[in-house]
């Protein structure tokens, strides 16, 4: 028996009915000490995050994490950009899809891996209004019939 280890502290779950989700990638993320106990209590929002490529660097922008409650004057600013951790080969990679075909980053989830936060993010393409619905339609479908079985 294998034990789990991601534990999802934050997650995106609008992510998925607003964009197609065409690739997933990991990255680490640069937190402070104050950041980390704040999001191991799960006090995190991912809702109208983003990430932007900038001077070769991935920057998440727009997320928020909570002040910890016992951080006094060290604690941190809510809604900072913070800097995402990957390979300059991957970020090169990610460069290209964005600019190639349209696409947008979205973080889907923060988790830790091995006691670290670690960010998942997608390559997706926004959905259209008729899109949405369909899947919605989809969705709800697989679940009558799975009732029925």
């Amino acid at each position: 028996m294998k034990k789990k280890d991601d534990n999802e502290l934050v997650s995106n779950r609008r992510a998925r009915h607003n964009y197609e989700i065409l690739g997933t990638f990991e990255a680490g993320i640069a937190l402070t000490g104050t950041e980390i106990k704040s999001l191991r209590n799960h006090s995190g929002s991912l809702q109208d995050a983003y990430v932007v490529i900038m001077g070769g660097e991935l920057w998440l922008i727009n997320s928020s994490i909570a002040p910890y409650s016992h951080g006094n004057v060290y604690n941190h600013e809510e809604r900072r950009k913070r800097k995402l951790l990957m390979h300059r080969r991957e970020i090169e990679k990610l460069q290209s899809l964005t600019q190639e075909k349209g696409l947008a980053l979205i973080p889907l989830s923060l988790y830790l891996k091995k006691g670290r936060v670690k960010v998942k993010l997608a390559a997706g393409k926004g959905k259209k209004k008729h899109d949405k619905r369909e899947s919605l339609k989809e969705k709800e479908h697989k679940k009558e019939i799975r009732n029925l079985s």
